[in-house]
C-alpha cells in the first residue's frame, strides 16, 4: 500500500511566503520530517507534505489568491497549530528556542496535566506544542482549572 494512503485523517495546509525556507526552518527548529515536496516555477511550492509523529502538515507558497502569510497581514493569524508530543517536550522546546523560534508563552505544566509552549515560526505562523505529563480525570480537570467541562458521550 502506498504510504499515502495512511495519511491522518487531518492536515493542515499552511502558506509561507518562502516555503522551501519554511520547509528546512520547521525540519530544524521542531523536527519534521520531508515526506514529499512538489515545486512549481522557481521558489513555487505547489504541494508537500512533512511529517512529525504519526500527524503531517503540508507546506505550499507562496501565497496567492485569498491565502496570506501572517507577515503580510501585520503579524495577525487566523489559526494556530497544536502539535502534541508524547515525550521530550523540554528537549523539544530548548531545539525551538535554538532554532529562533519566537515564543509567545513559556514552556509550564497546566493544571489539566500537559505542559505546554507556545511560539511563532519564521513568518509568525502561531504553533503550540503539548505533552501530557498527567492524567487527571474530568472531575479533576474542572476542579483544577476552575472550569466546567462538557464532555461527549463517551464510546
Amino acid at each position: 500500500m502506498d504510504d499515502r494512503a495512511k495519511l491522518p485523517t487531518i492536515g493542515p495546509v499552511i502558506w509561507y511566503r518562502d516555503p522551501q525556507a519554511a520547509i528546512a526552518w520547521l525540519e530544524k527548529a521542531f523536527g519534521f520530517e520531508r515526506r514529499l515536496v512538489v515545486e512549481g516555477e522557481p521558489g513555487m511550492v505547489v504541494h508537500s507534505e512533512l511529517t512529525l509523529g504519526d500527524g503531517y502538515i503540508m507546506v505550499v507558497g507562496p501565497p496567492r489568491e485569498k491565502a496570506v502569510s501572517p507577515l503580510q497581514f501585520g503579524g495577525r493569524a487566523t489559526q494556530s497549530v497544536h502539535v502534541q508530543l508524547t515525550q521530550g517536550i523540554d528537549e523539544h522546546y530548548a531545539r525551538a528556542q535554538a532554532a529562533g523560534a519566537q515564543v509567545t508563552r513559556a514552556i509550564a505544566t497546566q493544571p489539566y496535566g500537559d505542559r505546554v509552549y507556545i511560539c511563532t515560526d519564521l513568518e509568525d505562523h502561531p504553533w503550540s506544542f503539548g505533552q501530557t505529563v498527567e492524567v487527571l480525570s474530568d472531575a479533576a480537570v474542572a476542579q483544577a482549572t476552575g472550569h466546567s467541562l462538557k464532555v461527549g458521550p463517551k464510546t
